[in-house]
């Protein structure tokens, strides 16, 4: 199940802004240690980080234990370092990269956004999330009014995270898709090879 709980004591107990809702983050600036009672970080075992680790892909990319393990044993059949191939399908989802380009102030609310089908991929209604976009994708806002005036304030007050295998096109509510991400794309700094690691038990 993915996960729908307090924002905050997750962005606390994993000591990262997974969560970038201004509560949550607020939270981990004002406490930086763990939830709970007389609680403080101490040297944490291996297989400890290793969860952690795999826990900030989960939570930082919304994904259900099952979509994790999906894109992990994808990226064990592909060539190359399995963590980094890992992290770059994640990137190429789609609520990702309409988070990334500006279009939402956060990965829930681009997913809230692709279920209600607010958005279209290559001109086609799209209620999926977790697609995975390729070289040559356009994703646009639908034509409806009410919808252009929401994601026109969104983008007025949310700031384009660069990446160089995409365009983003706020003024037009559009993003074009010119290539695939690299491990520099990777937005969320995680010590990956602890995850394979601990995946591979």
């Amino acid at each position: 199940m993915r996960y729908t709980g307090p924002k905050a004591k997750i962005n606390r107990r994993l000591n990262a802004q997974v969560y970038e809702s201004s509560g949550a983050v607020r939270s981990l600036e004002r406490r930086p240690y763990p939830p709970g009672m007389f609680t403080r970080r101490g040297k944490q075992s291996t297989y400890a980080l290793g969860l952690a680790e795999k826990q900030k892909i989960k939570h930082y990319y919304g994904l259900s234990e099952k979509q994790l393990r999906r894109y992990f044993e994808r990226a064990t059949r592909m060539k190359g370092n399995t963590g980094e191939l890992m992290l770059l399908l994640c990137e190429r989802r789609l609520d990702n990269v309409i988070r990334r380009a500006g279009l939402a102030h956060s990965r829930p609310q681009a997913r809230q956004g692709i279920v209600h089908c607010h958005f279209k991929l290559n001109g086609v209604k799209l209620n999926k999330p977790s697609a995975l976009v390729r070289p040559g994708d356009v994703i646009t806002v639908r034509e409806r009014k009410n919808l252009h005036n929401m994601y026109r304030d969104v983008t007025e007050t949310e700031r384009v995270e660069p990446a160089g295998w995409f365009n983003a096109e706020p003024e037009h509510l559009r993003v074009i898709v010119s290539g695939y991400p690299m491990p520099a794309d990777v937005s969320l700094p995680i010590e990956v090879g602890l995850v394979v690691e601990f995946m591979s038990r």
